[in-house]
């Protein structure tokens, strides 16, 4: 279970301990993704959840890039040359020779 996150290049910061109804709390977040953070009353449980909320953040990434991929590839060139602000891509030409 602790394995999944340094294949990902990953590392859990885990919190101190705290007592709760006399058991034990282990809270944590992933250091590079501050955002996702979990607890549980065991450190597989603190993983299990940080993991499923990894999960869970990477497939609305994956959706969120392909939403994107579709609006821009959709468009025409004159669509495209109306938010045109002038700025030169590299490689870009109309096919004109200099």
């Amino acid at each position: 279970m602790f394995e999944i996150f340094d294949e990902l290049n990953l590392h859990v910061t885990e919190m101190p301990v705290e007592l709760e109804e006399n058991r034990p709390v282990y809270r944590g977040f992933l250091r590079e993704l501050p955002q996702i953070a979990g607890e549980g009353h065991s450190r597989q449980a603190l993983y299990r959840q940080l993991a499923e909320k990894y999960a869970t953040y990477r497939e609305s990434l994956v959706e969120q890039s392909s939403e994107e991929t579709q609006t821009t590839s959709l468009l025409s060139a004159e669509q495209l040359l109306k938010y045109y602000d002038g700025e030169t891509f590299d490689g870009f030409s109309f096919g004109e020779k200099e």
